[in-house]
């Protein structure tokens, strides 16, 4: 068979990653300043700007985001998998530091408050990924350090920031457009102009180093990743499961229902002031004035108020109601930052779950005859999606379906959009898989009011989002490839594992067609890169990006059970 794979190649991109490599092969620090060159030499789709004199915004909010915001205080980085892999180089009780978050990547950091930030890692993926932010960060750090001291000695600060012809004026002497400029206070919020003084009273220069890179140490962390759900679920792989890889909280918003019993609570927190763009859409969606659905943005709203002081009270609530239903969440603990849920689906009640779910069946009685678990996780990065599930599959008893559901960005729609392949082309192993997909766009498109369904498609699973140029995306998208994302490809090496007597292939045509459970792939579009200046780093899903999840989520649950419903009438009276 012939086969058009996208020579996804680029000289500049490998030059970059065997300096990568190379440099943390060393026993030392390494400056990032040495990386500088070759990072800007790739132009990346994520910081075309790389070199020019004028900030590139989207490049640095784009790292703002996937970096904890205790940056400005660290020197020195250090990347190592496990708490005994930092104490062996002599950073002990590094969980004893300050556990710090970025918003946009999840990732277990720790600061010890004066200069060290310690990073667990799961895989290469999580070095491909830190490295070209941690530089994109420096290099725009630095040039609004040379702009802020070129022309803001004798600022009038007050002036500049409250006064809109100030505000003009401060955003033309930075090089960048009022609307950057605002991104960036949007951002930093009440620290917008502490955080400029901080840029330019110091230059930015981190130093990283690499504990260990080794291919065991990362098996070892993510076996001890599920043996830490093991201990919260013991019988989890004695009984059938459903393995889905999505997020934290819609799946379980959807089986549990919390949100639409704490409605009333949750629209008087809309009644507050800053609340009122989410209120007057709330009246929209009563009015029927958009398309919008109310239960997903009462997800949304509850997500949102349990993130402030009042609304955390509900946290205890809304896990005590999960229990009830089956539902136990299992945080991730002393390695990488994947949470985990196991659900038991004889326990879930119809009656409370999502109407959407339970629109097509009206004799629930084979539910509760299901021995079957949903073990549902955070998706994780890259190369750990391989570790994960060949692990889960070596300690599993029976897999009846696998479902992973991702964030991808699209070449030819729009954002928000559901993307769903049946091809993929993995740059890891260089293998083109091709597979029956569970799910078609008839099973997503009743439930998504913005956006389209696209299915049929071929997707290129990447090794990094910084890693990809213009160049390579034109080559990728001739080749009819439009889905870009980063865990199908390693997911898909080791469900072959599963069911084949070897490791998986390299540079082949790999068919999954006749594999002995359920596979089903859905992405939904967070990214549109062949939008000139247009990248994650250009703003966020925010509301709008929940509609897709939850359409992406609702397929993936209704498959489930329509799955068990099936395996009920064949086997009517499963063994517990």
């Amino acid at each position: 068979m012939e086969r058009r794979v996208p020579s996804t190649a680029s000289e500049e991109i490998e030059l970059y990653l065997q300096t990568v490599y190379s440099l943390l092969r060393s026993s030392a620090d390494v400056r990032l300043k040495t990386l500088e060159e070759v990072h800007a030499s790739m132009n990346s789709s994520l910081h075309p700007h790389a070199r020019s004199e004028e900030p590139d915004t989207s490049a640095l909010i784009y790292s703002l985001l996937r970096l904890p915001p205790v940056m400005p205080g660290v020197q020195s980085i250090v990347l190592g998998q496990s708490p005994s892999v930092f104490a062996e180089h002599g950073y002990a009780d590094i969980e004893t530091w300050q556990e710090v978050t970025a918003r946009a990547r999840r990732r277990r950091c720790y600061y010890n408050g004066k200069d060290t930030l310690a990073c667990f890692i799961a895989s290469r993926s999580d070095i491909d990924d830190v490295i070209p932010a941690l530089t994109a960060y420096q290099i725009e750090w630095n040039k609004l350090n040379f702009l802020l001291n070129a022309c803001c000695d004798h600022l009038d600060w007050q002036k500049a920031l409250n006064d809109p012809i100030a505000f003009a004026d401060l955003a033309e002497r930075l090089r960048m457009s009022i609307e950057d400029l605002n991104r960036l206070r949007t951002i930093w919020g009440g620290q917008f102009e502490s955080m400029l003084k901080q840029i330019a009273s110091q230059k930015c220069s981190f130093k990283v180093r690499l504990l260990t890179a080794s291919l065991s140490e990362y098996w070892r962390v993510t076996r001890i990743w599920l043996e830490n759900i093991l201990a919260a679920s013991p019988t989890l792989f004695d009984r059938p499961i459903y393995f889905v890889s999505s997020n934290t909280h819609s799946i379980a918003n959807l089986a549990s229902g919390f949100a639409l019993r704490v409605q009333d609570e949750l629209i008087r927190y809309l009644q507050e002031a800053e609340n009122k763009e989410l209120l007057e859409e709330w009246h929209k969606i009563q009015n029927c004035d958009v398309p919008s659905s109310a239960n997903n943005f009462l997800y949304y709203t509850l997500k949102k108020y349990q993130g402030t002081p009042q609304g955390r009270s509900l946290l205890a609530q809304m896990h005590q109601a999960e229990k009830a239903v089956g539902i136990t969440r299992v945080p991730s603990m002393h390695t990488f930052d994947v949470e985990a849920q196991v659900i038991q689906l004889n326990q879930l009640d119809p009656a409370t779950m999502d109407p959407r779910l339970r629109d097509n069946i009206q004799d629930w009685s084979f539910l509760k005859q299901s021995n079957a678990l949903i073990l549902n996780i955070d998706y994780p990065l890259g190369l750990a999606a391989y570790n994960i599930m060949a692990k889960i599959g070596e300690y599993a008893s029976k897999i009846l379906g696998v479902y992973i559901m991702g964030k991808a960005a699209t070449l030819n729609g729009v954002h928000g959009d559901v993307i769903i392949p049946t091809v993929v082309f993995d740059e890891h192993s260089e293998n083109t898989f091709m597979f029956r997909n569970a799910f078609s766009a008839e099973d997503v498109t009743p439930y998504l009011a913005f956006g389209n369904v696209l299915d049929n498609q071929k997707a290129v699973t990447v090794m990094g989002t910084f890693l990809q140029n213009a160049r390579v995306m034109d080559i990728i998208y001739r080749e009819s490839y439009t889905d870009i994302e980063m865990e199908a490809g390693p997911y898909l090496s080791a469900i072959y594992e599963l069911f084949r007597p070897k490791r998986h292939p390299q540079n082949e045509i790999v068919s999954l067609h006749r594999l002995p459970f359920d596979l089903g792939i859905l992405h939904y579009a967070s990214d549109t890169p062949m939008s000139k200046g247009k990248n994650l780093g250009a703003g966020t899903l925010s509301y709008y990006g929940m509609d897709s999840t939850y359409a992406t989520s609702l397929a993936i649950l209704r498959r489930i059970i329509h799955m068990e419903h099936q395996r009920a009438q064949n086997q009517p009276s499963p063994h517990r």
